[in-house]
């Protein structure tokens, strides 16, 4: 691409727990640059983290396939196909988006696993399990404490910087998505199910902070290992020292890295390849290797 003006859009997809006000620093950051990116809520979460922190009734019943949906009709909207970058459940959605053919290309950040990823580190059940541990909390609003949330999100944070965290960004999580993530491999029909040898399926990195409670390393390689069956360019990167919170300081390097691979990747893309034996590690080479 010769310019930044003929770079695909950017769409960005916030993660649980989050609104599109957790991509503030992202979305200024790209556009600073020249680019155009959009930050697209989940479906009913368009208001600002204080409305919905006071009532959290968008958020009961809400449901992946809706999401998804929701996303999916927002990126046809647009006038060509974007980059798209996804963070926690938002990397499962992108993940999906990608699946029915959507987007130029996609970076999962931190991702939820998509059905057939059967890595279950113990954190990472910790992390879910003020969700899972009641049923009845499948279609109602799961809240996270200041002490909860830094545990599983902001472990990598002063406790000052993670209270200052949740207080800006913070809203409660959607019980239903919980569920159909976390029994996905007990459903033959799971919300998350994916083609991992889709050959229409974009390039896609999936990216993951060593640090991570929510989504550790190894379930980034496990993931990664099953999207690798694609044709399409598939590569895995693990920052050291990085939790789950994509705004931890030096999200400059994310951000630069995301963007750099999926703008080389996007117009690079083989449909119609034969997959390929899945290797033994997820390192990623740099944009340039």
């Amino acid at each position: 691409m010769s310019s930044t003006m003929s770079a695909p859009p950017i769409v960005l997809i916030h993660g649980m727990w989050m609104t599109t006000r957790s991509w503030e620093g992202w979305v200024a950051h790209y556009e600073a640059r020249g680019h155009r990116a959009i930050a697209i809520p989940w479906a009913g979460l368009d208001a600002e983290p204080e409305q919905l922190r006071r009532d959290p009734s968008p958020l009961r019943g809400l449901g992946i396939r809706q999401i998804v949906d929701h996303l999916a009709n927002a990126i046809r909207r647009l006038d060509r196909p974007p980059i798209i970058i996804g963070h926690s459940f938002g990397g499962l959605f992108t993940q999906l988006l990608l699946d029915r053919g959507l987007g130029a290309a996609g970076v999962a950040l931190g991702t939820a696993a998509p059905k057939g990823v059967l890595r279950l580190p113990y954190s990472t059940l910790r992390a879910s399990w003020p969700a899972l541990n009641n049923p009845a909390k499948r279609r109602r609003e799961v809240p996270l404490t200041r002490d909860q949330f830094h545990w599983c999100f902001t472990n990598s944070l002063s406790r000052e910087e993670s209270d200052a965290v949740y207080d800006r960004y913070y809203i409660p999580g959607a019980g239903r998505c919980f569920f159909q993530a976390g029994l996905a491999n007990f459903n033959p029909n799971a919300a998350t199910k994916v083609n991992y040898r889709n050959p229409e399926r974009a390039p896609l990195l999936l990216a993951a902070g060593a640090e991570d409670r929510i989504c550790p390393p190894s379930v980034n390689r496990a993931n990664f290992k099953k999207q690798w069956q694609a044709p399409s360019a598939t590569e895995a990167q693990e920052y050291p020292g990085r939790c789950h919170y994509p705004g931890q300081d030096g999200w400059e390097e994310v951000a630069d890295f995301a963007l750099a691979w999926t703008l080389q990747h996007a117009r690079n893309t083989a449909p119609g390849a034969t997959a390929r034996e899945a290797p033994e590690t997820g390192a990623a080479p740099s944009p340039s290797g």
